[in-house]
């Protein structure tokens, strides 16, 4: 089971002195749109990993381990991190699992989550087996929407599909649902080839006397399932069984950002949507954003990529730190989520010969010689230390850009692609505690001066071509001393940061190269970077431009 990292932020607490520095504070709307311009104003929170269901296509016969009771969300952990994402513009939020209903505190959390302002909706999916004993309670702590997931009308094919008893007290909880007011039930189907697609129609009837929302969902293979594809009906084939027995069935308008294609017999009390996650993802509209039970960041369901908020929040990270990882998550967001696989990837690999060739033929870097000022600027008149003397400077906009490259082999480099790493999304990490370090740079550094920093940037980016990271951090300030340090101790922890995350693979790594690109502003004056020292992969000099590409405050 895919594990996200953990240690990344062990390591930051150890070695930065979080909260020292002025933070650069991230405007509403910016923190969660992506750089596909998508606004995620929808956020999902699973409260568990249990289930009172064992349903086979979201879980294998021998079940799975769970996440001990200490690395889940805490209630007050859970209501943190809502009000730290409503306060940056989500106005719906989803509780799931697992099953919420298995948590005791389901209804405390429903309730502190609508004393939060700004948030319009709280809503639940849940599998329905005990709504009629909690609903009424749920409703009274402020609980807006109930989506039931249900795959069959039929009891026998319920218990063999859930490996479970209960389908009567799925159906009561519906009714319970319809007869409390809420309008319309959303009821969940995932469609299986083999299963229920002699039941699409039945469910259809399902919508002429009840205010439902029966959903059609595409079956999403994946590890869990056994990547079996053959099971999935596609949403034109759903469509094309529908219209057979209702010519008449229309479609609806839906908004902007609905995951679900919305159509209706007319007539009928409630409506049908089809969820086409497989067939026509709706990956340019999703404004969807997840925190699993253990506390981790997913902007795509589909993905691998996780980010602790969890670990962040108990290493005593600021609200300003939680906003900026959970930005840099967000705009890491891929276009779509990735294709399906009949196999998952199995890390069963060898160092490839045409690689391993390209980089042992490197000629050796060469120098050129500079002429360096005998005057140490971080002494006094009798060769004491001492921090330079700052405040007869004028105060002008300073900027430093750095890099760093970290070695790897092609085992590693093709874990870090197919972002396999145990630990987690290695670039994403490393670059948040690049940012973090440069923050913090005079509390790594002693003669350097704490100076409040306009911009950070941190950009880690994987060469597969010569198996390397290439780290290049830019750092922008006004004031009276410069930057260059903050640039280099961002480049030097980013590239530690992906040292550490893939140590476990492979002792190997070797970090190289750590330098100052180039600097401006000040009494020194520009500087840049001879070309024999720059990066071989780079067949120019850099221009400042090349290396500045500024987007808005990290």
């Amino acid at each position: 089971m895919h594990k996200p990292v953990r240690n990344a932020w062990k390591f930051c607490r150890r070695h930065l002195s979080v909260g020292t520095q002025p933070k650069p504070v991230l405007s509403t709307k910016e923190t969660l749109t992506d750089l596909f311009g998508r606004y995620h104003n929808y956020l999902r929170i699973s409260l568990t990993e249990r289930c009172n269901l064992r349903c086979q296509y979201c879980m294998p016969e021998e079940g799975v381990k769970l996440t001990e009771k200490p690395h889940l969300l805490t209630t007050d952990e859970v209501i943190k991190i809502a009000r730290l994402f409503v306060k940056e513009g989500v106005d719906k939020i989803r509780l799931t699992g697992g099953e919420p209903t298995v948590r005791k505190d389901l209804p405390d959390i429903i309730y502190n989550l609508k004393q939060i302002e700004g948030l319009k909706t709280v809503a639940m999916t849940t599998n329905g087996l005990v709504l009629t004993k909690q609903l009424v309670a749920l409703q009274k702590a402020g609980l807006d929407i109930v989506n039931v997931s249900l795959d069959t009308l039929v009891a026998e094919k319920y218990e063999k599909i859930t490996r479970r008893k209960g389908w009567n007290r799925v159906m009561m909880g519906i009714d319970l649902a319809l007869q409390l007011g809420y309008n319309p039930v959303k009821v969940n189907c995932v469609v299986m080839k083999d299963f229920n697609e002699n039941e699409i129609v039945d469910f259809v009837r399902l919508t002429k006397d009840r205010s439902v929302d029966v959903r059609f969902i595409e079956y999403m293979p994946f590890t869990g399932n056994k990547w079996e594809v053959n099971k999935l009906i596609p949403y034109k084939s759903m469509l094309g069984m529908i219209q057979a027995e209702w010519p008449d069935f229309q479609p609806l308008k839906n908004a902007p950002n609905d995951t679900s294609k919305a159509w209706k017999v007319p007539g009928y009390k409630g409506q049908v949507g089809f969820i086409t996650s497989m067939s026509e993802h709706f990956c340019g509209t999703c404004n969807r954003v997840r925190i699993t039970a253990d506390g981790n960041l997913k902007v795509c369901l589909f993905g691998n990529t996780e980010i602790s908020l969890r670990d962040a929040i108990r290493s005593k990270c600021s609200d300003d730190d939680l906003t900026a990882l959970i930005s840099a998550a967000v705009k890491r967001k891929k276009k779509q989520h990735a294709e399906t696989r009949k196999t998952p990837f199995m890390p069963n690999l060898t160092y490839h010969n045409s690689i391993l060739s390209h980089l042992y033929s490197q000629k050796p870097f060469q120098y050129t010689q500079r002429m360096y000022c005998t005057k140490l600027t971080h002494t006094d008149d009798q060769g004491k230390v001492a921090m330079v003397d700052t405040g007869e400077k004028p105060e002008t906009t300073r900027i430093a850009v750095a890099t760093a490259t970290v070695q790897l082999n092609s085992e590693i480099t093709l874990l870090i692609r197919e972002n396999l790493i145990k630990k987690g999304d290695v670039l994403t990490i490393a670059e948040i505690a690049g940012i973090m370090s440069a923050k913090n740079t005079s509390s790594i550094v002693p003669l350097c001066h704490n100076i409040p920093l306009s911009h950070v940037q941190v950009k880690a980016k994987l060469k597969e071509e010569t198996c390397e990271v290439h780290i290049t951090s830019s750092v922008r300030c006004d004031g009276k001393t410069g930057v260059e340090m903050e640039a280099l101790v961002a480049a030097s922890t980013a590239a530690l940061t992906v040292y550490d995350m893939c140590k476990a693979v492979s002792k190997g790594i070797v970090i190289k190269e750590v330098k100052l690109l180039s600097k401006s502003g000040g009494k020194s004056g520009d500087y840049h970077a001879p070309e024999e020292i720059h990066v071989r992969d780079f067949n120019r000099k850099p221009t400042r431009n090349q290396w500045l590409p500024f987007v808005g405050p990290v």
